[in-house]
């Protein structure tokens, strides 16, 4: 552990009872819940050079329909708490890149005004997610320029009006890369295919819907792309068929003449400082472990939003970060939360699960994904052989994040609760 002394040597030590790191949707709900529950010396660090997050280039709408009841632009859903920050005077500081977190909650940023040090009664992580590239794939192939994340992509597009290429393969059907092959047909490219290695999609059925079946673009599935083409720009991939461990069949081999391939492979979260300051990481969301009070297993750390993992709707942030901030106000103002020691565990069909430990002595929610699609299925909760809580559904696919509450009345305070999916 560093000590405060070494850690802070040549910078002032800045004292804050919240210090919120990230200004996307989950760190700008949590900074308005907080000022709302009465911690006003709080402040919001923030690398990019506005707020808003990955909100910023979403210029589609979709968004705010759970929050606000609208459908929104993810500018627009963003300016509404930026708005809200404003007003009620809640210090962020932008181009502030935190290269350091510690156990003793010792925030370290680099800025604008130089190297700054903070000493916070609690840390809020909302960093939010990054994109999955070639290198985490090991596609074969040259190094040609033209091969993007739809992330990238995106900014591109969306931020600086520049156009990435006009002959299209995607690679992965997340949402990102399914809007981005309506984003690039509406301006004149030609999407040839989006080819998804799984036997479903990964992306929400209304972008299937909305992105491909809408503008005529297909679909593969159990396809990928096996080389790539080109050296100073790319000029085509190889696409095959897979089989039941995801290896390409040979034999069906096609060839696509492109001169762009967008990548849609998935998000992992940004956990690079919890890593460095010994927070435990879960090896299925990648994010941190925690409590029904999104606390880390460093106390007075919480985390939320795609930091902790990945969403599907941009409401789910915001209402996760609110919980959050009412947990962490009650940390900052009494020392504590109730102590968590049952663990949940993921049983049959089930993927993961947000929080990973609860106390069984309140009411909590309960995040999940399952592992497959399923036509008629109950999520169940059991705790010593016994139902605490079910959940009844018509279909459930891994795309589509499952929330419900669980009582705690019918929680004992020993013994681990199963979570598992059950087909009808």
């Amino acid at each position: 552990m560093i000590a405060e002394k070494e850690f802070c040597a040549d910078t002032e030590l800045i004292r804050k009872d919240a210090v919120i790191i990230g200004a996307g949707p989950a760190g700008l709900a949590a900074a308005v819940q907080l000022y709302k529950q009465g911690i006003r010396d709080l402040v919001i660090l923030e690398r990019e050079e506005e707020p808003g997050g990955i909100l910023r280039q979403c210029i589609h709408d979709g968004f705010g329909l759970g929050r606000f009841g609208e459908s929104l632009s993810g500018p627009e859903y963003a300016r509404i708490f930026i708005d809200e920050v404003e007003k009620l005077g809640i210090p962020y500081e932008t181009g502030a890149a935190v290269t350091r977190l510690t156990k003793d909650r010792l925030v370290q940023a680099v800025t604008r005004k130089g190297l700054r040090t903070y000493q916070a009664k609690a840390v809020i992580l909302a960093m939010g997610c990054k994109e999955r590239t070639r290198g985490a794939l090991g596609i074969p192939g040259e190094r040609p320029a033209g091969v993007f994340t739809a992330g990238t992509a995106q900014a591109y597009m969306n931020l600086y009006n520049r156009m990435p290429g006009r002959e299209v393969v995607i690679l992965g059907s997340g949402d990102i890369g399914m809007i981005m092959a309506r984003r690039l047909t509406l301006e004149g490219a030609h999407v040839q295919a989006v080819l998804e290695i799984m036997p479903y999609p990964a992306g929400l059925p209304r972008n299937i819907l909305q992105c491909l079946d809408d503008y005529n673009i297909p679909l593969y599935l159990r396809h990928t792309v096996t080389c790539i083409h080109g050296k100073s720009r790319l000029t085509g991939v190889t696409a095959a068929q897979v089989d039941g461990q995801r290896r390409p069949i040979p034999g069906t081999e096609k060839e696509y003449s492109c001169d762009t391939l967008i990548l849609s492979v998935g998000l992992i979260p940004e956990n690079k400082l919890l890593e460095d300051a010994g927070i435990v990481i879960d090896p299925k969301t990648h994010g941190a472990v925690v409590d029904e009070n999104l606390q880390t297993s460093i106390p007075g750390v919480f985390s939320a939003g795609n930091v902790l993992h990945v969403h599907d709707l941009v409401d789910f942030v915001s209402l996760e970060a609110e919980a959050l901030a009412r947990h962490a106000a009650e940390y900052i103002q009494k020392g504590d939360v109730p102590h968590c020691g049952l663990d949940i565990l993921c049983g049959d069909g089930i993927g993961h699960t947000v929080p990973q430990k609860v106390s069984g002595e309140r009411n909590f929610n309960l995040s999940l994904r399952v592992r497959k699609p399923m036509r008629g299925c109950r999520i169940v909760v059991r705790q010593n052989g016994r139902e605490a809580a079910v959940k009844t559904m018509k279909k459930a696919i891994p795309a589509e994040m499952i929330q419900f509450q669980v009582p705690a009345g019918k929680l004992d305070r020993s013994g681990a609760l199963e979570v598992s999916a059950e087909e009808l």
